[in-house]
């Protein structure tokens, strides 16, 4: 989504300018931020469509293990072919001035890997969440991007989404008073033979996919780091599918002021995706709230009932995503989500983990 004078105005009015000025500064870059795409999935192909929305970044590389479908892709995006390279040589990328970053798509248990070298290679680094798939190969990815003094961003798109953004400072300014509690749920139907249900590439189950999504959700929105959780986990369905991973996870968190977050993920229903914050003078939602696009914001605050859609359509949280990292390596800039705020996520899922065995 490119953002207009006139969003601007209005997000400023919400104290939001500052978090979106990056996508407005970029308009104009002396050159566009080559990424090299890692891993060409479904994923990669909703970021590379939001690339292709921004003015100060381009695709100039792609990393696969399939070349006929790198090639496709290439035709696509004007890649050359020069600049297509499998994991063998990946390492090569050094060597190309085009690629100011990467963007790791790969699946959780590859991220740390790719992560470092492409920090040995000299290039910055969007790295899709999770951050990994344990907390010491996180700390791991943070130590090398800052040795070999490259930036490490970690993909929380929803950092970058205006109503999101809009919700952290309508809590902020108090407009639901007291916040009180917090729920948040997001889970879907897995279909099988997905790779996220093979534990040693997804490193465990739904938390680590979309359950993630409301965890972090429930710090950015409280401000606070949780002081104390319990959690629980399950598998209804013996259907073979998860013979390597949990089905069902959820937890409850309590923050220093008192807040209570309760949470839960599911690779068995489709759940939605949203959070709701209840506070002493009214409440506020998303919901949906962690899709792509069709976020929608419920409430009823200050005395007034909230209904609002963001029009906005997919790619466009890639767009806002790409164009911040953007600016960021472009103007030495340290982005919003860095590797620091990926670790503090794989902590607490540690930790949940943790909790929910002891439960057991």
């Amino acid at each position: 989504m490119q953002l207009t004078r006139r969003d601007f105005a209005r997000f400023g009015a919400l104290g939001l300018a500052a978090r979106f000025a990056p996508a407005l500064n970029a308009q104009n870059p002396t050159r566009k931020t080559g990424y090299a795409i890692i891993g060409i999935g479904r994923i990669a192909y909703h970021f590379m469509a939001g690339i292709q929305n921004t003015t100060n970044s381009s695709v100039t590389a792609l990393v696969s293990g399939h070349r006929d479908k790198a090639d496709k892709v290439a035709a696509q995006y004007g890649v050359p072919a020069g600049s297509i390279y499998s994991y063998e040589n990946f390492d090569e990328i050094a060597h190309n001035p085009n690629i100011d970053a990467v963007y790791v798509a790969l699946p959780n248990s590859m991220h740390a890997e790719y992560t470092m070298r492409a920090a040995r290679a000299g290039k910055h680094v969007l790295c899709e969440k999770p951050m990994s798939t344990s907390v010491t190969d996180s700390e791991a990815m943070i130590a090398a991007c800052k040795a070999a003094k490259v930036k490490l961003m970690i993909a929380y798109r929803c950092h970058y989404e205006p109503f999101h953004m809009r919700a952290i400072q309508m809590i902020r300014d108090g407009k639901v008073g007291q916040v009180q509690e917090i729920s948040s749920c997001f889970g879907f139907n897995i279909a099988p033979g997905e790779w996220r249900l093979n534990k040693m590439l997804a490193g465990g189950g739904p938390l680590y996919d979309v359950g993630i999504y409301s965890l972090n959700a429930t710090r950015y929105l409280t401000g606070e780091e949780p002081a104390k959780l319990t959690a629980v986990m399950s598998t209804i369905d013996h259907d073979g599918r998860f013979n390597e991973v949990e089905e069902n996870m959820a937890w409850t968190t309590l923050f220093p002021s008192g807040i209570v977050a309760s949470c839960s993920t599911s690779y068995g229903a489709n759940t939605g995706g949203y959070f709701k914050v209840y506070g002493s003078k009214g409440w506020l939602a998303l919901d949906p709230g962690f899709n792509y696009d069709g976020v929608h914001m419920h409430g009823f605050v200050d005395g007034q009932v909230i209904d609002e859609l963001n029009p906005s359509r997919d790619p466009y949280q890639f767009t806002a995503q790409a164009d911040h990292f953007s600016h960021c390596v472009q103007n030495n800039l340290e982005p919003n989500t860095p590797g620091e705020e990926g670790l503090k996520d794989m902590r607490l899922i540690a930790e949940i983990y943790r909790a929910a065995r002891m439960g057991a």
